[in-house]
């Protein structure tokens, strides 16, 4: 890889036919070094981003963020409180395959600084509600996965067993693991649309004057599909200052009966991150990978306070050094070991549309960003990984459910040139008016942190 920015953007008139490109410049976080990845500027005053994949992993994540824009059609985007991100076109550029979309404005925060309280974290939780409150004819109908409670439950039961089948997993985990699988109150939910696995990195923001931060766009739909909702809260254990907003604001915007385990099915997903790493890394005869993960998944065995993972412990301000790294971890290099039950109905391969075949690009009324940042775990870099890990392993263990990220990146804005749709009022009834100020005053000062280090 590493293609000029200016190579990347002759992309755009293969995907765009009749686009007029002035100019070109490198996306600030472009999908954790996976991608070639660049901003093209058209004499129209839109923004395009461009990424192109090199190998098969990432041609067939590119494959389904397409499909999965592609599926949003405007009925649904209507539904979204949010820009969601519009497909422009597909082309090949040399022996990679690149995907055009349009540039989102808005900022992106990492997860260990996202504020409690009433702005970004209500804002993510009643964002996170509306992706999930789309009919499930959106996914059907395009052909992408479909996952019941028991074929959920199944999946990772098979992980699980593969993991311990190492022999790197430490026993407390397998058992605590394996006790919340066999748990059936756990396993009672009614699936849903779901993004795949939300990261902070996943939402755009901007300021409104009057809330504070405001999620005005979401970015990585490639796991588009229907599952467990949980699985776009795990990342909520990498979060400890939010996480009870985010869910209760959740809460109060799903229409939908009350899942009572998903925060418990959130904090399983979560820690099962690790056993992913491992059998990928395994699969892979990666032992620098399995080390990695044994690593991690000894550090969290040693943090628990408790064995039994249907009990949520109330989150301190400590940090838990295992999940810690969570973001760190690549969810997105598990397709080759993927042990879920997928529908047959389409091949991404077969997906791509070649530029002399695709006549009907799509009209960008939303926009792309950059994918949540992860280290591309196969290039050579693992002198860095391993002071962090010596670092990370070094501090105190806390509750499980009270975790920091030290590893999301930031990344910079776009200018923002249209109107976002606004995020629904929010009620009032649960915050004094002291409480309140108090949060907006907190979340702007987060927000000026931000916008000083996404511009360094």
């Amino acid at each position: 890889m590493g293609r000029s920015p200016f190579t990347l953007a002759a992309a755009v008139t293969a995907a765009l036919p009749g686009a007029e490109v002035t100019g070109a410049r490198r996306l600030s976080a472009d999908g954790d070094g996976r991608f070639d990845s660049a901003v093209a500027s058209l004499a129209d005053g839109r923004e395009l981003a461009i990424r192109v994949a090199d190998d098969d992993d990432t041609a067939r994540e590119l494959a389904a963020e397409a499909i999965a824009l592609r599926a949003l059609t405007d009925g649904a985007r209507s539904m979204l409180p949010f820009r969601a991100p519009a497909y422009i076109g597909e082309t090949r550029l040399g022996d990679g395959r690149a995907l055009v979309t349009e540039l989102l404005p808005g900022f992106q925060i990492e997860a260990a600084m996202v504020p409690a309280g009433r702005g970004a974290a209500e804002s993510m939780g009643t964002s996170i509600a509306a992706v999930h409150g789309l009919p499930t004819s959106v996914v059907r109908g395009a052909g992408l996965a479909t996952r019941s409670a028991e074929e959920s439950r199944a999946e990772l039961e098979r992980l699980i067993d593969t993991a311990a089948a190492t022999g790197r997993v430490p026993a407390r985990l397998t058992v605590r693991w394996r006790d919340a699988v066999a748990d059936d109150d756990l396993w009672r939910f009614e699936s849903t649309v779901i993004l795949g696995g939300v990261q902070s990195t996943s939402f755009l923001f901007e300021d409104d004057p009057d809330r504070g931060p405001e999620v005005v766009g979401v970015v990585g739909w490639h796991g588009l599909s229907v599952g467990d909702p949980a699985l776009d809260l795990s990342w909520l254990s990498a979060a400890p200052d939010a996480a009870g907003d985010v869910h209760g604001a959740y809460a109060r915007a799903i229409d939908r009966a009350p899942d009572a385990a998903l925060e418990v099915r959130a904090r399983l997903l979560a820690e099962l991150e690790f056993a992913r790493w491992l059998v990928h890394g395994d699969a892979m005869h990666r032992p620098d990978i399995v080390d990695d993960a044994a690593a991690l998944l000894t550090a969290l065995a040693e943090g628990l306070h408790t064995d039994d993972l249907s009990i949520i412990e109330e989150r301190s301000a400590g940090v838990d050094s295992a999940l810690d790294a969570l973001d760190r971890v690549p969810r997105d290099t598990m397709a080759e070991v993927d042990t879920s039950m997928h529908t047959d109905a389409y091949n991404p391969e077969e997906l791509w549309v070649e530029a002399a075949e695709d006549a009907d690009p799509a009209p960008a009324d939303g926009e792309s960003a950059p994918h949540r940042g992860l280290p591309d775990r196969a290039a050579d870099g693992h002198d860095e990984d391993g002071a962090r890990r010596a670092e990370m392993l070094n501090i105190e263990t806390e509750d499980l459910s009270g975790v920091a990220n030290l590893f999301a990146g930031t990344s910079g804005a776009a200018g923002a040139r249209e109107d976002s749709h606004g995020l629904p009022p929010r009620p009032d009834a649960e915050y004094g008016d002291e409480d309140s100020d108090e949060a907006q005053r907190a979340a702007r000062a987060a927000l000026q942190r931000w916008k000083s280090s996404s511009s360094e």
